[in-house]
């Protein structure tokens, strides 16, 4: 879908992991016991980083790609399925109707999630690293793109050299 404004990025917002606790609680609500993990990611989850004002959250379920086990439930908590990728770890992204937040879900034990996790926690403790994340972030939100993911694409690099320090340590 392209894209129909200029990509957004908002300063640090103190109120951001609250916003994350209220959707835990409805997923917790939802699907119960079938949440295996529930993480805060992306740069809403940084404090003191700017970012586009879009809450990102890993949900591990027992099976991803077992839709009868979960989506009816989060459709009746306010989620849309919005779409798969059942070729990049079975992914699933759900977004409530109220809009705000990606839900990211995936099987448990997900890879992803755990390269999610390392990212946002590398961020919250090396300063150099995620100044660096924040330049490169404020640069490519300036320049014009037609779809958000050739923005998202063009943090790769940036990305997977930040990864490679977070994997040293």
């Amino acid at each position: 879908m392209p894209l129909t404004g200029p990509i957004e990025l908002r300063d640090y917002d103190p109120g951001w992991p609250e916003r994350y606790a209220e959707q835990a609680t409805r997923l917790r609500e939802a699907l119960g016991e079938r949440v295996i993990r529930l993480q805060h990611v992306g740069s809403t989850s940084v404090p003191g980083l700017a970012a586009k004002p879009i809450i990102d959250i890993a949900l591990e379920v027992p099976d991803s790609a077992d839709e009868p086990a979960y989506v009816s439930d989060l459709e009746a908590a306010g989620y849309v399925l919005r779409f798969r990728e059942p070729d990049w770890f079975e992914h699933r992204l759900f977004n409530p109707a109220d809009g705000g937040v990606n839900l990211h879900v995936f099987s448990a034990g997900c890879p992803e999630t755990d390269r999610m996790v390392r990212f946002r926690d590398w961020l919250r403790t090396d300063d150099a690293d995620r100044e660096l994340y924040l330049r490169t972030k404020r640069e490519l939100a300036g320049r014009d793109w037609k779809y958000m993911q050739q923005y998202a694409d063009a943090k790769t690099g940036v990305v997977d050299e930040i990864m490679a320090r977070a994997m040293e340590h």
